[in-house]
């Protein structure tokens, strides 16, 4: 009850925005390691010489566990990353960004489900709305990288259906090309199984089942056309024999090395692609048919403490982040911009180009998804284990849809 009401308190009353010269230094809590953060920080200081911004890196694992304490510490910072919502919305530790989501126009300058995948009651229990608690600086996106070479060989261009994806697999294979790279040690084929639910029941409808919404079921069109396709394929020869025993980055090595036509893989790994195959490969958003562009992604986020001693200055650079400069800033580090992914821009041949080119159409879509893994705390675990089985011939997919569905379910009851 005392969360609830501390929680009420934060967001009663609309923030106002830095005035006049403070000589405050912001305090910034992450275990981002791609060095976005602290160019951000540099940047927002050029235009507020009166702010210094302070980043303190700790690596992800002890970051995640000491979160909640430093968070209710009396040296709680002024902003800190939230790689998930858990509990800590919950708990009270941070404030709700509501009042300067209005007043600094964000739920108008971001497509909405950018935001949604920061927004839960106050409970905790449901996500994907209620009170927003944090803000993004960056994301992450998954689609496929295709080998420009071995297509035109193929005398393809790249596929902008379903139909023309499945003909480029086919006749890959017919060629004697690997027609997709694997490697599902750790269950990533559900990168590809997502992408095809994705695309069949639309953005809104899986973001329902990953946020939790009663009653959502993954026993849908879209998930059986996903897992009778793992199936299938997999039966075909469309994946590496020894898949179930490679992880991603063998996988991402076997596919610059030019073993597979096609790579599921996300935006995190294009300077690797790009540097072995720069120029001869491209990227594109999984490729449906039902005239929206649809991905699997999330971002990096940045919560305002409660015991934030600065809360209006953290806000501004909240704001900040989703400027044009800010834009040009995550995409030359690594991630996806927050707005304005139409200025951004990478050298020529750049796969990064393709990603911005596919961010850009996801966004105008509001075609994000939240990953599969992220819907439950056991759910990369089931996917991990139902997918080795699928791939293997051990399970069929009915099953592995029930036993995804059943996951799901325990963590909506238990």
């Amino acid at each position: 009850m005392a969360a609830a009401l501390l929680l009420t308190a934060c967001g009663s009353n609309p923030p106002q925005a830095p005035t006049g010269p403070t000589g405050i230094t912001l305090t910034v809590a992450t275990s981002e390691s791609a060095g976005t953060l602290r160019v951000l920080a540099a940047a927002f200081h050029a235009r507020h010489l009166d702010v210094d911004v302070e980043v303190h890196y700790t690596p992800q694992d002890a970051y995640d566990t000491g979160l909640d304490r430093l968070l209710a510490s009396p040296d709680a910072p002024d902003l800190a990353l939230l790689n998930k919502l858990g509990g800590t919305a919950k708990a009270g530790l941070v404030r709700s960004l509501d009042g300067w989501a209005t007043k600094y126009g964000w739920n108008t300058a971001y497509p909405s489900g950018e935001l949604a995948q920061w927004r839960s009651t106050p409970d905790g229990r449901q996500l994907g709305t209620g009170t927003l608690w944090a803000a993004p600086a960056g994301f992450s996106m998954t689609g496929v990288y295709y080998n420009r070479e071995k297509l035109t060989r193929l005398g393809l261009k790249p596929p902008a259906t379903r139909a023309e994806f499945d003909t480029a697999l086919a006749k890959a294979k017919a060629a004697g090309e690997l027609p997709i790279q694997l490697g599902n040690r750790a269950g990533h084929s559900s990168f590809l199984v997502q992408s095809i639910v994705d695309s069949v029941d639309g953005a809104a409808k899986t973001t329902d089942w990953v946020n939790g919404r009663q009653g959502a079921t993954i026993d849908t069109p879209g998930g059986n056309t996903a897992a009778a396709t793992l199936s299938d394929w997999a039966r075909k020869g469309y994946f590496p024999a020894d898949a179930n025993d490679n992880d991603l980055p063998t996988a991402v090595n076997e596919f610059t090395a030019g073993k597979g036509l096609f790579l599921f893989d996300g935006s995190w790994d294009a300077q690797v692609v790009d540097r072995a195959m720069h120029g001869r490969v491209g990227f594109l958003p999984f490729p449906g048919n039902g005239g929206t562009t649809t991905a699997i992604g999330t971002s990096v986020a940045y919560a305002v403490p409660t015991r934030a001693a600065h809360p209006d200055e953290a806000a501004a650079f909240l704001d900040f982040m989703g400027s044009q400069e800010a834009a040009q800033i995550q995409f030359d580090t690594g991630f996806l911009p927050v707005a304005h992914a139409d200025t951004v821009k990478a050298a020529d041949g750049n796969v990064m180009n393709d990603i911005a080119k596919g961010w850009a159409a996801v966004n105008r879509d509001n075609g994000l998804v939240n990953f599969f893994a992220n819907s439950t705390s056991t759910m990369n675990n089931t996917l991990t284990v139902q997918s080795r089985q699928l791939l293997g011939g051990a399970v069929t997919p009915a099953a592995y849809l029930h036993a995804i569905q059943e996951d799901w379910q325990k963590a909506r009851t238990g």
